[in-house]
């Protein structure tokens, strides 16, 4: 077992992930405040609408979070749109899982030549 595994919020994935992307009702504009366990004094409040922000807040919400938390603070929408400027910021096992469990995909670069 990874030692991640035994930090508080850091659990399995599989465990910490809800079942289905659309189980993710966080909000899509406002200021939220994490608990404590998710972010550090003076990180803990977030303008969802700051797109900078709001992608930093979800690498901390999906690599601290308990399951309720992905739920309550991540918007399926907007973690969609980010997912391809987060997704190499998480350890490969969590992107992977989110990967498949929520069909989310980066997109791939063009070759050179092609056209974006």
């Amino acid at each position: 077992m990874p030692l991640a595994d035994l930090l508080p919020g850091r659990g399995r994935a599989a465990r910490r992930l809800p079942g289905r992307i659309g189980d993710l009702a966080g909000p899509a504009r406002g200021v939220i405040s994490l608990p404590r366990h998710v972010a550090w004094p003076g990180m803990r409040e977030c303008d969802v609408s700051d797109d900078a922000a709001r992608r930093g807040m979800y690498v901390m919400v999906l690599t601290q979070g308990t399951r309720n938390d992905i739920a309550r603070f991540l918007n399926a929408a907007l973690l969609r749109e980010d997912w391809p400027l987060i997704a190499g910021a998480l350890e490969s096992g969590l992107r992977r899982r989110c990967e498949r469990q929520y069909a989310l995909r980066r997109r791939r670069r063009p070759a050179s030549g092609e056209h974006p």
